[in-house]
């Protein structure tokens, strides 16, 4: 980033040095003004240039460093994306066995109370 930096400094010193060198080799102008201005739109749209150039570059390098993170973790997920997997499969597979033995507990428990029940009925 300091180096980036650093070139877009460069690029306006550049520009106003060239800016000057320029108008100084030019017969003199009538209104100073003008010129100042004009120098200093130069100097402007330089160091614009050198900023967009600057921040084009951060951006491709902020992009590469993001896909080499990703690619460094694919491996990570792909592990824990498995791992999350067996781990819902065990838990389905306990789920439906616990399921399955309530269901015949209340089976046995429905069969018990209900051959109680017809035993036990009063013979009017």
């Amino acid at each position: 980033m300091k180096a980036n930096f650093l070139r877009a400094a460069m690029a306006a010193t550049l520009a106003l040095a060239w800016a000057t060198s320029t108008h100084a080799q030019s017969p003199p102008a009538s209104d100073t003004k003008t010129v100042i201005k004009e120098d200093a739109k130069t100097v402007g749209h330089a160091v614009a240039h050198s900023a967009r150039t600057v921040g084009h570059e951060a951006k491709d390098k902020s992009r590469e460093v993001g896909h080499a993170v990703a690619e460094k973790t694919r491996k990570a997920r792909d592990t824990i994306r498995e791992d999350s997997k067996k781990t819902g499969h065990a838990v389905e597979h306990g789920a439906k066995t616990v399921g399955k033995t309530v269901k015949d507990s209340a089976e046995k428990v429905k069969t018990t109370v209900t051959r109680k029940s017809d035993e036990q009925q009063p013979k009017n």
